[in-house]
Protein backbone atom coordinates (compact mmCIF):
# COMPACT_ATOMS: atom_id res chain seq x y z
CA UNK A 1 0.00 0.00 0.00
CA UNK A 2 1.36 3.50 -0.84
CA UNK A 3 1.26 5.60 2.08
CA UNK A 4 0.68 8.89 -0.16
CA UNK A 5 -1.77 9.74 -3.41
CA UNK A 6 -1.38 13.10 -4.79
CA UNK A 7 -4.01 13.61 -7.48
CA UNK A 8 -2.86 16.39 -10.07
CA UNK A 9 0.22 17.64 -11.43
CA UNK A 10 0.43 21.24 -11.69
CA UNK A 11 2.91 23.28 -10.28
CA UNK A 12 2.25 22.87 -6.41
CA UNK A 13 1.24 19.39 -7.44
CA UNK A 14 5.08 18.72 -8.67
CA UNK A 15 6.78 20.50 -5.56
CA UNK A 16 4.79 18.59 -3.26
CA UNK A 17 5.96 15.08 -5.31
CA UNK A 18 9.65 16.42 -4.50
CA UNK A 19 8.90 17.42 -1.22
CA UNK A 20 8.08 14.19 -0.37
CA UNK A 21 10.61 12.27 -2.61
CA UNK A 22 12.99 14.61 -0.72
CA UNK A 23 11.78 13.46 2.45
CA UNK A 24 11.64 9.61 1.95
CA UNK A 25 8.12 9.19 1.89
CA UNK A 26 6.79 7.20 -1.39
CA UNK A 27 3.75 8.56 -3.11
CA UNK A 28 1.81 7.98 -6.32
CA UNK A 29 1.55 11.31 -8.77
CA UNK A 30 -1.58 11.12 -11.22
CA UNK A 31 -3.28 14.26 -14.27
CA UNK A 32 -5.39 13.43 -16.17
CA UNK A 33 -4.15 15.18 -18.67
CA UNK A 34 0.00 16.28 -19.06
CA UNK A 35 1.66 18.06 -16.19
CA UNK A 36 0.70 21.67 -16.30
CA UNK A 37 -2.60 20.84 -18.27
CA UNK A 38 -4.52 23.94 -17.67
CA UNK A 39 -1.50 25.65 -18.62
CA UNK A 40 -1.82 23.96 -22.29
CA UNK A 41 -5.20 26.12 -22.78
CA UNK A 42 -3.68 29.46 -21.91
CA UNK A 43 -3.15 31.45 -25.41
CA UNK A 44 0.41 30.83 -27.01
CA UNK A 45 3.23 33.71 -25.86
CA UNK A 46 0.93 33.97 -22.87
CA UNK A 47 2.78 36.81 -20.27
CA UNK A 48 2.45 35.62 -16.42
CA UNK A 49 1.27 38.10 -13.77
CA UNK A 50 3.87 36.59 -11.34
CA UNK A 51 7.25 37.28 -11.75
CA UNK A 52 9.86 34.19 -11.92
CA UNK A 53 11.49 34.25 -8.41
CA UNK A 54 7.32 33.91 -7.05
CA UNK A 55 6.28 30.64 -9.68
CA UNK A 56 9.65 28.93 -8.87
CA UNK A 57 9.56 25.87 -7.31
CA UNK A 58 11.71 23.36 -4.86
CA UNK A 59 14.25 26.48 -4.85
CA UNK A 60 15.28 26.27 -8.78
CA UNK A 61 14.82 29.47 -10.64
CA UNK A 62 13.52 29.78 -13.76
CA UNK A 63 15.70 31.10 -16.31
CA UNK A 64 14.26 33.66 -18.52
CA UNK A 65 15.81 36.61 -20.12
CA UNK A 66 15.12 39.17 -17.62
CA UNK A 67 13.99 37.21 -14.55
CA UNK A 68 10.54 38.82 -14.47
CA UNK A 69 7.89 37.07 -15.64
CA UNK A 70 7.98 33.59 -17.51
CA UNK A 71 5.32 32.92 -20.45
CA UNK A 72 2.90 30.08 -21.20
CA UNK A 73 6.14 28.34 -22.80
CA UNK A 74 8.53 28.91 -20.77
CA UNK A 75 6.94 28.02 -17.92
CA UNK A 76 5.78 24.79 -19.37
CA UNK A 77 9.30 24.14 -20.36
CA UNK A 78 10.80 25.19 -17.09
CA UNK A 79 8.22 21.99 -15.37
CA UNK A 80 9.05 19.53 -17.74
CA UNK A 81 12.87 20.13 -16.49
CA UNK A 82 11.55 20.09 -12.73
CA UNK A 83 10.05 16.63 -14.25
CA UNK A 84 13.42 15.27 -15.63
CA UNK A 85 15.73 16.89 -12.60
CA UNK A 86 14.13 15.47 -9.92
CA UNK A 87 13.53 12.26 -11.73
CA UNK A 88 9.47 12.33 -10.83
CA UNK A 89 7.14 9.79 -11.99
CA UNK A 90 3.82 11.12 -12.89
CA UNK A 91 0.99 9.08 -14.20
CA UNK A 92 -0.31 11.31 -16.78
CA UNK A 93 -3.36 11.13 -18.92
CA UNK A 94 -4.64 8.93 -16.32
CA UNK A 95 -8.03 10.08 -14.52
CA UNK A 96 -8.97 9.35 -11.06
CA UNK A 97 -12.46 8.35 -11.49
CA UNK A 98 -13.31 7.95 -7.85
CA UNK A 99 -12.01 7.46 -4.40
CA UNK A 100 -13.23 6.12 -1.46
CA UNK A 101 -12.49 6.30 1.75
CA UNK A 102 -12.59 2.58 3.51
CA UNK A 103 -13.60 0.90 7.31
CA UNK A 104 -10.21 1.00 7.91
CA UNK A 105 -9.05 4.52 7.27
CA UNK A 106 -7.15 4.15 4.22
CA UNK A 107 -8.25 5.06 0.60
CA UNK A 108 -9.49 3.15 -2.84
CA UNK A 109 -8.42 4.75 -5.59
CA UNK A 110 -10.55 3.93 -9.59
CA UNK A 111 -8.78 5.69 -12.39
CA UNK A 112 -8.97 5.05 -16.35
CA UNK A 113 -5.51 5.78 -18.18
CA UNK A 114 -4.66 4.93 -22.13
CA UNK A 115 -3.80 1.29 -20.83
CA UNK A 116 -6.97 0.61 -19.19
CA UNK A 117 -8.54 0.73 -15.59
CA UNK A 118 -6.63 0.31 -12.23
CA UNK A 119 -7.16 0.46 -8.64
CA UNK A 120 -4.56 1.68 -6.22
CA UNK A 121 -5.10 1.87 -2.22
CA UNK A 122 -3.00 4.32 -0.35
CA UNK A 123 -3.10 5.98 3.28
CA UNK A 124 -3.79 9.66 2.58
CA UNK A 125 -4.55 12.29 -0.46
CA UNK A 126 -4.09 15.16 -1.45
CA UNK A 127 -5.95 16.75 -4.12
CA UNK A 128 -3.98 18.98 -5.90
CA UNK A 129 -6.49 19.80 -8.97
CA UNK A 130 -6.60 23.19 -9.62
CA UNK A 131 -9.54 25.70 -9.74
CA UNK A 132 -10.54 25.57 -12.98
CA UNK A 133 -11.85 22.51 -14.79
CA UNK A 134 -14.70 23.72 -17.31
CA UNK A 135 -15.54 27.17 -18.48
CA UNK A 136 -18.68 29.86 -16.54
CA UNK A 137 -21.53 29.28 -18.91
CA UNK A 138 -23.55 32.32 -19.36
CA UNK A 139 -26.60 30.16 -20.49
CA UNK A 140 -27.76 32.11 -23.78
CA UNK A 141 -29.58 30.69 -26.82
CA UNK A 142 -26.13 29.95 -29.36
CA UNK A 143 -23.68 29.30 -26.64
CA UNK A 144 -22.70 25.86 -28.06
CA UNK A 145 -22.19 27.14 -31.99
CA UNK A 146 -19.33 25.90 -33.38
CA UNK A 147 -17.60 29.52 -33.87
CA UNK A 148 -18.29 30.03 -30.12
CA UNK A 149 -15.67 29.19 -28.10
CA UNK A 150 -14.83 29.89 -24.19
CA UNK A 151 -11.13 29.40 -24.86
CA UNK A 152 -8.44 32.09 -26.65
CA UNK A 153 -6.02 30.25 -27.95
CA UNK A 154 -4.25 31.32 -31.39
CA UNK A 155 -5.17 34.95 -32.77
CA UNK A 156 -4.50 33.68 -36.50
CA UNK A 157 -7.76 32.15 -36.31
CA UNK A 158 -9.15 35.48 -36.49
CA UNK A 159 -7.43 36.97 -39.03
CA UNK A 160 -9.95 39.60 -41.22
CA UNK A 161 -13.12 38.18 -39.12
CA UNK A 162 -15.77 40.24 -36.99
CA UNK A 163 -14.84 38.77 -33.82
CA UNK A 164 -17.02 39.48 -30.48
CA UNK A 165 -15.50 39.01 -27.17
CA UNK A 166 -17.28 38.68 -23.88
CA UNK A 167 -15.87 40.26 -20.73
CA UNK A 168 -13.39 43.01 -19.05
CA UNK A 169 -10.94 41.60 -17.29
CA UNK A 170 -7.20 40.10 -17.96
CA UNK A 171 -8.18 37.01 -20.21
CA UNK A 172 -10.84 39.74 -22.58
CA UNK A 173 -8.66 42.74 -22.57
CA UNK A 174 -5.48 40.48 -23.72
CA UNK A 175 -7.54 38.35 -26.52
CA UNK A 176 -8.43 41.47 -27.89
CA UNK A 177 -5.17 43.39 -27.83
CA UNK A 178 -3.74 39.95 -29.77
CA UNK A 179 -6.82 39.21 -32.17
CA UNK A 180 -6.50 43.15 -33.16
CA UNK A 181 -2.52 42.90 -33.89
CA UNK A 182 -3.00 39.64 -36.24
CA UNK A 183 -5.98 41.62 -38.11
CA UNK A 184 -9.20 40.71 -36.69
CA UNK A 185 -12.20 43.48 -36.43
CA UNK A 186 -12.60 43.22 -32.41
CA UNK A 187 -15.75 43.84 -30.20
CA UNK A 188 -15.28 43.63 -27.06
CA UNK A 189 -18.68 43.59 -24.66
CA UNK A 190 -18.57 44.50 -21.06
CA UNK A 191 -21.48 44.42 -18.29
CA UNK A 192 -19.69 46.75 -16.36
CA UNK A 193 -19.01 50.59 -16.84
CA UNK A 194 -15.69 49.68 -17.53
CA UNK A 195 -13.06 47.46 -17.74
CA UNK A 196 -11.98 45.88 -14.10
CA UNK A 197 -8.62 47.26 -12.04
CA UNK A 198 -7.23 43.63 -11.91
CA UNK A 199 -6.46 44.41 -15.56
CA UNK A 200 -2.57 44.05 -15.81
CA UNK A 201 -0.85 47.30 -16.05
CA UNK A 202 0.45 47.00 -18.92
CA UNK A 203 -2.55 45.72 -20.95
CA UNK A 204 -4.58 48.51 -19.77
CA UNK A 205 -2.51 51.25 -21.47
CA UNK A 206 -2.66 49.56 -25.12
CA UNK A 207 -6.24 48.75 -25.36
CA UNK A 208 -7.75 51.93 -23.86
CA UNK A 209 -5.11 53.26 -27.15
CA UNK A 210 -6.82 50.77 -29.43
CA UNK A 211 -10.34 52.05 -28.71
CA UNK A 212 -9.06 55.85 -28.73
CA UNK A 213 -8.34 55.38 -32.14
CA UNK A 214 -11.35 53.00 -33.28
CA UNK A 215 -9.32 50.11 -33.35
CA UNK A 216 -11.17 47.68 -31.26
CA UNK A 217 -15.31 49.01 -30.14
CA UNK A 218 -15.92 48.70 -26.69
CA UNK A 219 -19.44 48.62 -25.68
CA UNK A 220 -19.75 49.14 -21.69
CA UNK A 221 -22.90 48.24 -19.58
CA UNK A 222 -23.95 45.32 -22.45
CA UNK A 223 -25.45 41.69 -22.28
CA UNK A 224 -25.21 39.27 -24.98
CA UNK A 225 -29.19 37.73 -25.48
CA UNK A 226 -28.28 35.35 -28.33
CA UNK A 227 -25.46 34.11 -30.18
CA UNK A 228 -26.90 33.19 -33.96
CA UNK A 229 -24.28 32.24 -36.89
CA UNK A 230 -22.99 35.07 -38.20
CA UNK A 231 -24.65 37.74 -35.59
CA UNK A 232 -24.65 38.25 -32.09
CA UNK A 233 -28.05 40.02 -30.14
CA UNK A 234 -27.13 42.39 -27.39
CA UNK A 235 -28.72 44.35 -24.51
CA UNK A 236 -27.20 47.56 -24.13
CA UNK A 237 -29.26 48.15 -20.98
CA UNK A 238 -26.81 45.93 -18.32
CA UNK A 239 -27.18 47.40 -15.20
CA UNK A 240 -24.48 47.70 -12.73
CA UNK A 241 -20.81 46.19 -13.22
CA UNK A 242 -21.01 43.21 -11.53
CA UNK A 243 -20.60 40.54 -14.14
CA UNK A 244 -17.46 40.35 -15.61
CA UNK A 245 -15.04 38.06 -17.62
CA UNK A 246 -13.89 35.82 -15.01
CA UNK A 247 -17.60 36.26 -12.89
CA UNK A 248 -20.95 33.77 -13.61
CA UNK A 249 -24.10 35.39 -14.40
CA UNK A 250 -26.82 36.20 -11.65
CA UNK A 251 -30.35 36.54 -12.44
CA UNK A 252 -31.75 38.64 -9.75
CA UNK A 253 -33.13 41.74 -10.93
CA UNK A 254 -30.29 44.12 -8.80
CA UNK A 255 -28.16 42.45 -11.50
CA UNK A 256 -30.41 42.53 -14.44
CA UNK A 257 -33.25 43.88 -15.92
CA UNK A 258 -35.62 42.95 -19.34
CA UNK A 259 -34.55 44.44 -22.36
CA UNK A 260 -36.24 46.68 -24.58
CA UNK A 261 -37.00 46.67 -28.40
CA UNK A 262 -34.84 50.18 -27.82
CA UNK A 263 -32.08 48.32 -26.26
CA UNK A 264 -31.21 45.78 -28.74
CA UNK A 265 -29.20 45.80 -30.89
CA UNK A 266 -27.51 42.94 -33.38
CA UNK A 267 -23.84 43.26 -34.68
CA UNK A 268 -21.92 40.72 -36.88
CA UNK A 269 -19.96 37.93 -35.03
CA UNK A 270 -17.85 35.73 -37.19
CA UNK A 271 -16.44 34.06 -33.79
CA UNK A 272 -17.44 34.78 -30.43
CA UNK A 273 -15.12 34.49 -27.73
CA UNK A 274 -16.57 34.20 -24.26
CA UNK A 275 -14.07 34.86 -21.46
CA UNK A 276 -16.15 34.30 -18.52
CA UNK A 277 -14.20 32.29 -16.43
CA UNK A 278 -13.45 28.82 -15.39
CA UNK A 279 -14.90 26.50 -12.37
CA UNK A 280 -13.82 23.78 -10.08
CA UNK A 281 -14.71 20.10 -10.78
CA UNK A 282 -15.62 19.23 -7.04
CA UNK A 283 -16.76 15.45 -7.53
CA UNK A 284 -13.72 13.72 -6.11
CA UNK A 285 -14.29 16.23 -2.76
CA UNK A 286 -17.94 15.41 -3.15
CA UNK A 287 -16.74 11.54 -3.51
CA UNK A 288 -14.88 11.69 -0.38
CA UNK A 289 -17.43 13.73 1.63
CA UNK A 290 -15.51 17.02 2.30
CA UNK A 291 -17.43 20.03 3.79
CA UNK A 292 -17.37 22.75 0.65
CA UNK A 293 -18.36 26.26 2.13
CA UNK A 294 -20.14 29.55 1.34
CA UNK A 295 -20.78 30.48 -2.04
CA UNK A 296 -17.35 29.43 -3.53
CA UNK A 297 -17.83 26.06 -2.30
CA UNK A 298 -14.42 26.08 -0.48
CA UNK A 299 -12.94 22.99 1.08
CA UNK A 300 -13.03 23.46 4.70
CA UNK A 301 -9.45 22.19 6.20
CA UNK A 302 -6.72 23.49 9.05
CA UNK A 303 -4.78 25.91 7.66
CA UNK A 304 -1.94 24.26 9.55
CA UNK A 305 -1.73 21.26 8.00
CA UNK A 306 -4.26 21.50 5.28
CA UNK A 307 -5.98 18.56 5.93
CA UNK A 308 -9.79 18.90 5.27
CA UNK A 309 -12.74 17.49 7.44
CA UNK A 310 -12.07 14.46 5.85
CA UNK A 311 -8.78 12.80 8.12
CA UNK A 312 -6.29 11.64 5.87
CA UNK A 313 -7.77 14.01 2.75
CA UNK A 314 -5.18 17.04 2.45
CA UNK A 315 -5.91 20.16 -0.01
CA UNK A 316 -2.68 21.50 -1.80
CA UNK A 317 -2.36 24.76 -4.28
CA UNK A 318 -5.25 26.95 -5.59
CA UNK A 319 -7.81 23.78 -5.10
CA UNK A 320 -7.78 26.00 -1.82
CA UNK A 321 -10.11 28.48 -3.42
CA UNK A 322 -13.14 26.38 -4.61
CA UNK A 323 -14.86 28.14 -7.53
CA UNK A 324 -14.71 31.79 -6.45
CA UNK A 325 -18.04 33.66 -7.62
CA UNK A 326 -15.90 36.69 -8.75
CA UNK A 327 -12.22 37.27 -9.20
CA UNK A 328 -9.54 34.53 -8.83
CA UNK A 329 -8.08 34.89 -5.44
CA UNK A 330 -5.17 32.52 -4.77
CA UNK A 331 -3.02 31.69 -7.58
CA UNK A 332 0.83 30.14 -7.53
CA UNK A 333 2.72 32.19 -5.95
CA UNK A 334 0.08 32.13 -2.31
CA UNK A 335 0.66 28.25 -2.43
CA UNK A 336 4.28 27.41 -2.11
CA UNK A 337 3.32 27.05 1.74
CA UNK A 338 0.98 24.22 1.48
CA UNK A 339 3.87 21.92 0.71
CA UNK A 340 6.07 22.23 3.86
CA UNK A 341 2.36 21.83 6.04
CA UNK A 342 1.72 19.07 4.42
CA UNK A 343 5.18 16.96 4.45
CA UNK A 344 4.98 17.87 8.15
CA UNK A 345 2.41 16.67 8.73
CA UNK A 346 2.45 13.78 6.98
CA UNK A 347 6.10 12.92 8.63
CA UNK A 348 4.15 12.91 12.17
CA UNK A 349 2.05 10.13 10.70
CA UNK A 350 4.47 7.44 9.36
Amino acid sequence: MTPVAIIGAGPIGLELAIALKQAGIDYIQFDAGQIGATMQWYPPEMVFHSSADRLALAGVPIQVPDQQKPKREEYLAYLRAIVEQFALEVRTYERVDSVQRKGDGTFELATTAINGSHLYHVRAVVLAVGAMHMPRLIGVPGEDLPHVSHYFRDPHTYFHKQLLIVGGRNSAVEAAIRCQRAGAYVTIAYRGEDFDPSVKFWLLPEIRAMIRDERVTFLPRTNVVEIRRGTALLDRSAVGGRQSAEEPIHDSTADRRLPTADSLSEIAADFVLLLTGYRQDTHLFEMLGVDLQGADRKPRLDEETMETNVAGVFVAGTAVAGSPEERVRVIVEDCHVHVPRIVKALQSRT
